[in-house]
């Protein structure tokens, strides 16, 4: 009895340090994966971008503030590439990160030839990203424009109502903290809102303006905060050509003096965890082989990121969202 009793705790000690040494065995192949997806990445920070090439940029789903996403392109500025094409397909994001991944295009075309392809959108914020572009391709399915500035809240002052629940605050004046969504928006309050979308829409309206070289009349037709088709863009001088990467360098070619035959290399702007199918699936891969299975389901799924994004846009956004979408 006690031989039998010395066997399980010892079946269980060598049980335990297996189970260690799993873990900590695939904990250094994750480490190890991920060291050389960075380096492999032309994002990570200690590549360098292939000379003699067209760098491609892709600018998907919400925009945000994102300093990572600014050091990349600073880092572009600085490489040896011939040129960028930039992709766009998103609907827009905060204002505020619009007017930063803006400013960070505008300085990189300052030292490299750039061009911006319109994939399924540019919308909002993505169609701010596009301006900062000389000249502009589109599909003629692609939807471009959504010139104009939202601020959305919740308002949940009749449910508290409804369930008996009053929220109580002191603060130093009657506009801190407003809207807050816990009692109805008052007319100060929705007047302070307005001034500042106001002012954002002026100018999103005036660089619009400034960069298509639009005069008032055209600004007008297309500054109501609708969407165009790739055709319509055309005409309405919200783009310069319909076309694909393809038409994008032929005009790098004749305007701009790139060499016809160069190669065109993908250039990861934040070479993420998520954001590397390779590494995302080596991971689900590792954790099944520790009974993990769970976990590993998880990180295969990644429509929730998208979500999550939603959740965390903060402040005015410059974001086109059809009504009744998912």
């Amino acid at each position: 009895m006690s031989l039998d009793s010395d066997a399980i705790v010892d079946r269980r000690r060598i049980r335990r340090k297996l189970t260690f040494w799993r873990v900590a065995a695939a904990l250094v192949a994750i480490a190890a994966i991920v060291t050389v997806g960075v380096i492999a990445t032309p994002g990570g920070r200690g590549t360098l971008t292939t000379s003699g090439s067209i760098a491609r940029v892709n600018i998907e789903g919400l925009i945000r503030s994102d300093q990572n996403r600014v050091e990349a392109l600073e880092r572009l500025e600085n490489s040896r590439s011939a040129a960028v094409v930039v992709h766009i397909n998103s609907p827009g994001g905060t204002t505020a990160g619009s007017e930063q991944l803006y400013d960070a295009l505008v300085r990189l075309k300052a030292k490299k030839p750039l061009v911006v392809v319109v994939e399924g959108l540019a919308a909002s914020g993505g169609y701010i990203t596009a301006i900062a572009a000389d000249h502009i391709v589109a599909q003629q399915s692609s939807l471009v424009g959504s010139i104009g500035v939202l601020f959305q809240f919740p308002n949940f002052s009749e449910l508290l109502k409804t369930v008996g629940v009053k929220v109580e605050e002191v603060k130093s004046s009657p506009l801190k903290a407003a809207p807050n969504g816990f009692e109805p928006t008052s007319p100060e309050a929705r007047a302070a809102l307005d001034s500042l979308v106001k002012d954002s829409y002026a100018w999103f309206r005036g660089l619009v303006k400034e960069r298509r070289g639009m005069d008032d009349g055209q600004l007008e037709k297309v500054a109501d905060g609708r969407v165009f088709t790739g055709r319509q863009a055309v005409d309405l001088k919200l783009v310069d050509q319909l076309g694909d990467e393809k038409a994008a360098i032929a005009w790098l070619v004749a305007q701009k003096g790139v060499k016809a035959d160069l190669p065109v290399r993908d250039y990861k702007l934040s070479p993420r965890f998520g954001d590397l199918t390779f590494l995302r699936a080596a991971a689900a891969v590792t954790f099944d082989a520790l009974g993990l299975s769970a976990i590993a389901r998880q990180i295969e799924q990644t429509g929730m990121a998208q979500a999550v994004d939603r959740l965390g846009l903060d402040g005015m956004l410059a974001l086109w969202h059809p009504a009744g979408a998912d």
